[in-house]
């Protein structure tokens, strides 16, 4: 339990909407960036997810819908070919982005600045 506590950061809303941004930029990000990119929209996936199951947001039908989403895209491994791993990286932000919406909007967590 201490080790989990040591390895413990609050959520950062303002970093997570940075990182939807660079994935959901018309310019895609640089090759050599993208499978960082996508490393953090996944980590910011697996935090939204536990939030939703701590928070019983499953209550809500869309906010369990996208969190069912968020899952399997936690664990998708990032295409190699640079259309498909943009493809791949715009679909974390999408959904990272549309989970946290709707986390901040049945009040589970504050929305970010």
């Amino acid at each position: 339990m201490l080790n989990r506590l040591r390895g413990w950061t609050a959520f950062d809303g303002g970093t997570l909407l940075g990182n939807v941004a660079a994935a959901l930029d018309d310019v895609p990000p640089p090759e050599e960036g993208t499978a960082q990119l996508a490393e953090r929209l996944r980590g910011h996936l697996a935090r939204l997810v536990t939030i939703a199951v701590a928070s019983e947001a499953g209550q809500d039908t869309t906010a369990e819908q996208l969190a069912l989403q968020a899952r399997p895209l936690q664990t998708e491994p990032l295409p190699g070919e640079r259309r498909a791993a943009t493809a791949h990286l715009c679909r974390l932000g999408w959904t990272a982005n549309e989970l946290h919406d709707r986390l901040a909007a049945i009040r589970c967590l504050k929305e970010a600045a």
